[in-house]
């Protein structure tokens, strides 16, 4: 395996810049994620009262469907009777 030679200095000024870069990347990545979370906050809100709705919608329509389907077998035995 060929030998490498010795590690080049790095300017001062592209350190700086690369911390200056990741630093910055850390913040904007921070600001967006506390953006997105109040965002998805309130929408996962709305769907848990949209889902409260629903859920009501859909008991009582099983309520009915119940209800219908034991008239209906009521009817069927008083029929063969």
């Amino acid at each position: 395996m060929p030998e490498l030679g010795a590690p080049v200095r790095v300017s001062p000024l592209i350190k700086f810049g690369r911390w200056s870069f990741l630093t910055v990347g850390i913040a904007y990545g921070a600001y967006h994620q506390s953006r997105l979370s109040k965002k998805a906050a309130k929408e996962r809100e709305i769907e848990n009262k949209a889902k409260a709705i629903r859920d009501a919608k859909l008991a009582e329509e099983k309520k009915l469907a119940q209800a219908a389907e034991i008239k209906m077998l009521e009817d069927m035995s008083q029929s063969k009777k």
